[in-house]
């Protein structure tokens, strides 16, 4: 069964090893990361660090300056990588180890583009904007993401991508000294809190025959519950959200909000794979991170299975948890599936972050009864030597 291995290019730059340890644990195939966001990563086995604070969202390759002359919005360089091309350096090392290298690209999440540029950011109800948060709806944003897909995905030696936050993001957000978890939410208040505002996704309803003011108003009232603590729990199950919605919302009012949304993201969805192909080999695969409920947000961004699976050659699906978690997630999209199709399961294997890599072979197991075809691993460089170890182990067994 293929697998793969989740790896930043400091994992592998400057560490002889990494690349030859990341092939012995029995995966195939290795997808590394082109574009990402700020993140603080520990590298527990690289010679020359410990840690590495990526401060903003930044490509991991040096982007064109053709490509991106002139435009307000563009990607930013990094600089806590050595090196002129820290991907290019990492694919090269995981490729002479005998791995296949896939380009993993994080979209609409970006900190730093919207602190900059807040008139492109998701405004909620309140009027407040979420930096971290690209609203996708702004021709712009869209124009950046999708020429930001085609350059970071089709990177030299890479085999295909993986198309990570290719949709809405919305309030989550692992945000440093996060102070917001007072009041739980559940996903229906995640999803209330994530509608957006901005003049953009404003005109959208107004198209839609909505008057956005009233709608505006409708979404403060709908939450007054919320913050109350009067709602019902949803279960966290993506039907129960979904039903809370409605309730809150009345169920037109939620269904025009749905269908605004799902044209945006699948419009977006589809543009970005049709520029990666157009950039890359016919025989390029292109995959997104993706939840079956389209009013998920953030990285794996909620879509119609059905929609998905025409627009991609497959899916990455979060399955960490027991079986209620990847029964919830596997299954929708098997209908939908062809010959070409990938259903990859996703498994944190790194203990400390809510991973279970010594289940790990059973787990994948169960996956593949409802559907799943590939293995991926999150995430080789942040796991410890005993993680690693049941990795192993697991493969081996799975075969």
């Amino acid at each position: 069964m293929k697998a793969s291995a989740f790896v930043y290019p400091w994992d592998v730059v400057g560490d002889p090893d990494a690349a030859r340890r990341i092939a012995d644990l029995g995966v195939q195939q290795a997808t590394l990361a082109s574009a990402y966001h700020s993140t603080r990563a520990l590298t527990p086995r690289h010679p020359g660090h410990r840690i590495v604070t990526a401060r903003h969202a930044a490509v991991l390759y040096p982007p064109s300056a053709e490509r991106w002359q002139g435009r307000e919005l563009r990607p930013y360089e990094q600089s806590w990588v050595p090196g002129e091309d820290p991907y290019g350096e990492a694919a090269a090392a995981l490729a002479d180890a005998g791995l296949e290298v896939h380009a993993w690209v994080v979209l609409a999440h970006n900190t730093r583009l919207g602190e900059e540029h807040p008139w492109i950011t998701v405004r909620n109800a309140y009027g407040d904007r979420y930096p971290w948060a690209p609203c996708i709806a702004r021709p712009e944003v869209r124009a950046y993401l999708v020429d930001l897909a085609a350059e970071a995905a089709v990177r030299p030696g890479a085999r295909g991508t993986e198309l990570e936050s290719c949709g809405w993001y919305g309030l989550a957000h692992l945000h440093a000294h996060d102070k917001i978890g007072g009041v739980p939410l559940g996903g229906a208040g995640q999803y209330l809190m994530s509608l957006c505002f901005c003049e953009s996704c404003e005109a959208g309803y107004a198209e839609l025959g909505a008057d956005p003011e009233v709608l505006r108003e409708l979404v403060v009232r709908a939450l007054r519950p919320v913050w109350a603590g009067e709602t019902t729990a949803d279960g966290g199950d993506r039907a129960g959200e979904w039903a809370e919605v409605e309730k809150l919302l009345g169920a037109d009012h939620a269904a025009l909000f749905a269908a605004w949304r799902d044209r945006i993201a699948s419009g977006l969805r589809g543009e970005a794979v049709a520029a990666v192909r157009a950039a890359a080999d016919k025989d390029f695969q292109v995959l997104l991170h993706a939840d079956p409920a389209p009013h998920r947000l953030g990285a794996n961004v909620g879509v119609d299975p059905a929609d998905v699976l025409a627009q991609a050659d497959g899916v990455v699906l979060p399955c960490t948890g027991g079986e209620a978690v990847r029964s919830g997630v596997l299954p929708p999209f098997v209908p939908y599936r062809t010959e070409r199709t990938v259903l990859a399961a996703n498994f944190t294997v790194v203990a400390g972050m809510g991973g279970s890599p010594a289940t790990l072979a059973q787990d994948a197991a169960h996956a593949v009864e409802l559907g799943a075809d590939e293995l991926r691993l999150y995430h080789a460089g942040l796991a410890s030597d005993p993680d690693l170890a049941a990795v192993r182990t697991a493969l081996a067994e799975l075969g």
